[in-house]
C-alpha cells in the first residue's frame, strides 16, 4: 500500500510521526510532501523523515495564500499522477482534498479548527472523509467521523511519549524553581486572517509577572524586542515536549501547545480572540486549560493566578481522567488509513456509544 502524507505545519509532523512509523513497519510505502512554514521542514529533517517540499507559506494575506493554493495543487496533482498513492492523509487537507477529488484518490482530512471557515468550505465538500475530535462544534459534511480524543494524543499519549527530565533540563528547565513557557504566534495561517495577536506590552507584562516566581522562556514564531530576546527558547524544536511536560504553567496564543500541555497534565492558559472546541472541553471537563478571549492583562493575570493556585497533584489527577476518556489517536489514525474504507464503519460503530 502507498500512503501520501501532506505536511503543512510543524504540528502535522508530530501528528503523523507515529502513524508513519506504523505504516512503514506494516510494509507500506510512505510519501511525505512538505511546506516551508515555520519549522516544519526543519522538524522533518531533524527526525530523519524524507520529504518533498512543494510550496512555501503564501505571503500577502488572502492573495498570497490563493497563489500558494493554486501552485501547490498543481504540483501535488503532478506528483499524485506520477506516484499513484492508494490514499492521502493530511491535517486541514485543502490540497489533498482538491487533488484527491481530481484524481479519484481517497483523501482523509483530519482537523480540529472550527474557525478556519474559508479553508473548511473549500475542503470538506471534496474530501473522502473528514475526521474530527468528538468535541468539534462546527459544520461537517455527512461523510465525517468523530473520535474521542485530541490531535495531541497522536504523539503525546503515554503509549507514544515518556518525558525525560534530563532532556528538559538541557532545553532550559530550571532545576530548582518553577519554569513557565510563553508562546506567541505570527498569525499568518488562513484561519488567522481576521485575528490579532498579543501586543508587546502584554507579553512584557506577562514575563515581568511570571519571572517573580520562576524562570520564563518564550517560544516565538516572530522576532522579539531586545529586552525580551534573552527569554527566547533555544532548545531543539523536536525536544520541546520534554520541557513542556515539566512546566509549572503554559501561557500563550497557541491552542495546539495549550492542548499539548493539557494532555501532559500541565495547566495552560490559551489567550486568543477565537476559541477551539478542544480547549473549551479541556477547561470545562478537566480544568486543565483556561480560555481567555479578552486579550488584556487583567483577564490574563486572573487566569494565571487561578491556575497556579491549584496543587500540581490536582492536574495529575485530571490528566488521568482525560486519558481514561480518550483513545490512542496515533494508533487510530494508522488503522483508519491502512484499512480504509472498511475501517470507517468499524470505527463509527465503536465510537457511537458512550464516550470512551
Amino acid at each position: 500500500m502507498k500512503i501520501l502524507v501532506d505536511i503543512g505545519h510543524p504540528a502535522h509532523v508530530h501528528f503523523f510521526s507515529s502513524p508513519m512509523a506504523a505504516w512503514r513497519q506494516a510494509g507500506c510505502e510512505v510519501i511525505v510532501t512538505s511546506r516551508h512554514k515555520e519549522i516544519a521542514v526543519d522538524l522533518l529533517d531533524a527526525l530523519g523523515i524524507a520529504h518533498r517540499p512543494l510550496s512555501a507559506l503564501g505571503k500577502g494575506g488572502v492573495g498570497g495564500l490563493a497563489r500558494e493554493l493554486l501552485n501547490r495543487d498543481r504540483r501535488l496533482y503532478q506528483l499524485v499522477r506520477q506516484e499513484r498513492p492508494d490514499i492521502m492523509v493530511g491535517i486541514g487537507g485543502v490540497f489533498i482534498a482538491h487533488v484527491g477529488f481530481a484524481t479519484r484518490t481517497p483523501s482523509l482530512v483530519f482537523y480540529d479548527t472550527e474557525n478556519a471557515t474559508l479553508s473548511n468550505l473549500i475542503t470538506y465538500p471534496l474530501a473522502s472523509l473528514v475526521v474530527v475530535p468528538a468535541c468539534y462544534r462546527a459544520w461537517l459534511p455527512p461523510w465525517h467521523l468523530r473520535y474521542p480524543g485530541y490531535h495531541e494524543l497522536s504523539y503525546l499519549h503515554p503509549n507514544r511519549f515518556t518525558p525525560d527530565r534530563g532532556v528538559a533540563l538541557a532545553c532550559g528547565l530550571a532545576p530548582d524553581r518553577p519554569t513557565y513557557l510563553i508562546r506567541t504566534v505570527s498569525w499568518q495561517a488562513s484561519h488567522d486572517l481576521r485575528e490579532r495577536g498579543w501586543s508587546e506590552e502584554l507579553l512584557r507584562q506577562t514575563v515581568n509577572h511570571l519571572k517573580q516566581s520562576g524562570k520564563v522562556l518564550i517560544s516565538a514564531e516572530a522576532g522579539l524586542p531586545d529586552d525580551l530576546a534573552p527569554y527566547r527558547y533555544l532548545g531543539p524544536p523536536e525536544q520541546i515536549h520534554h520541557l513542556m511536560a515539566h512546566l509549572a504553567l503554559f501561557v500563550g496564543e497557541s491552542a495546539t501547545m495549550a492542548s499539548e500541555c493539557a494532555v501532559l497534565g500541565v495547566p495552560a492558559v490559551y489567550a486568543a480572540e477565537t476559541g477551539r472546541g478542544y480547549t473549551d472541553e479541556q477547561e470545562a471537563r478537566y480544568g486543565l486549560v483556561r480560555n481567555v478571549r479578552a486579550i488584556r492583562w487583567p483577564e490574563l493575570k486572573a487566569a494565571i493566578t487561578d491556575l497556579l493556585a491549584r496543587p500540581a497533584q490536582a492536574y495529575a489527577h485530571e490528566r488521568k481522567r482525560l486519558l481514561s476518556d480518550t483513545i490512542d489517536v496515533g494508533r487510530f489514525v494508522a488503522e483508519l488509513a491502512q484499512d480504509y474504507p472498511a475501517s470507517r464503519a468499524r470505527f463509527a460503530a465503536r465510537f457511537a456509544g458512550p464516550r470512551c
